[in-house]
């Protein structure tokens, strides 16, 4: 009977671990030290799912097959996409400054992040008179929101990054098999998302449709959404065992995810792919053109997730500095 009990501590003690970190795995809130402003973040359970989608699927394409499961460790993700109110203070050093002095904060001072590398002043208004207060930010590069997450972490202390396309993809289905989080049938589409039929050519203000089952709104729809991988067509059949991610090896394409205001609802599906192209900074008038934003690309967004195991410091450095900036 002793012997028993002694064999049984070590279950009872990781049972009482696994419920510690259980309770601190929870929805929450992130201040943007300096601001007014903050970011919901909304906790993802782990699991595993089957990523892509069945022949069968109304509009599918080729590069989302084969299907295959795929395990998801739990992470947090940005309950809506980042919108210009906190991209500013980023993109905009002095408008950082101003907000500091009007809400002091000493703990996540200015100061934390004057060294950090800031987006060059666009030659016109990014939003394109679409609205800005409360809307997505847009026309950003990858590079450019790669860089938004570093000067985030830098603020907060807390590690965040962009996506990869299986954690956008699970956390977009939020448990469902279907062609979209509500179902197959998409006319109901208008209740969840903004697309070309009913945005009036325009993006809108976050969180005006239907959330999924998790609690994120505008994964269909509304804006585009960057992920961390390479786009490969046909990565799914070839995709190295135990890679997690097609790490970025070239500067075009790379994938973005969700659909737009400007697409149509079999490009707003779960499984839905996107690659980057070249052409989305064709309004560009700089030579070289710009690495940090995309004039052409005003359906593009992107939104942020936090792994629950934070990154050594190497890894992190790593994240932080894409090899490609010379390619931009």
């Amino acid at each position: 009977m002793y012997k028993k009990i002694l064999n049984l501590i070590p279950v009872i003690f990781l049972c009482l671990n696994a419920s510690a970190q259980d309770s601190n795995f929870k929805s929450y809130t992130q201040k943007i030290g300096g601001s007014a402003q903050v970011y919901d973040m909304v906790a993802i359970p782990g699991g595993e799912y089957q990523m892509g989608s069945p022949a069968s699927e109304k509009g599918r394409r080729e590069d989302e097959g084969p299907q295959h499961k795929v395990k998801i460790e739990p992470f947090w993700m940005g309950k809506h996409e980042v919108v210009w109110d906190i991209y500013d203070l980023y993109a905009f050093k002095n408008m950082e400054k101003e907000m500091a002095l009007r809400n002091p904060d000493p703990e996540k001072s200015v100061a934390k992040t004057d060294a950090s590398t800031r987006p060059s002043p666009p030659y016109v208004d990014m939003s394109f008179g679409m609205g800005r207060a409360g809307y997505p930010a847009i026309n950003m590069t990858q590079y450019a929101a790669i860089l938004f997450c570093k000067w985030l972490y830098e603020k907060t202390g807390v590690f965040y990054r962009l996506p990869t396309e299986a954690e956008w993809e699970y956390a977009c289905r939020a448990g469902s098999k279907t062609a979209y989080s509500f179902g197959d049938d998409a006319s109901k589409i208008d209740e969840y998302a903004w697309y070309r039929k009913n945005s009036n050519a325009a993006y809108k203000k976050i969180g005006t449709k239907k959330p999924n089952a998790w609690g994120l709104h505008d994964m269909h729809g509304n804006v585009m959404e960057w992920t961390l991988d390479q786009y490969i067509p046909d990565y799914y059949a070839k995709k190295p065992a135990g890679e997690t991610f097609a790490p970025v090896k070239e500067l075009y394409p790379t994938s973005v995810r969700g659909g737009s205001w400007d697409d149509e609802p079999a490009d707003l599906r779960s499984a839905a792919r996107t690659p980057s192209k070249p052409e989305w900074k064709v309004l560009d008038p700089q030579l070289p053109k710009s690495e940090w934003w995309m004039t052409s690309a005003s359906f593009v967004g992107f939104r942020l997730v936090r792994p629950v195991k934070t990154p050594s410091a190497e890894e992190i450095a790593k994240y932080y500095s894409p090899a490609l900036i010379e390619d931009y």
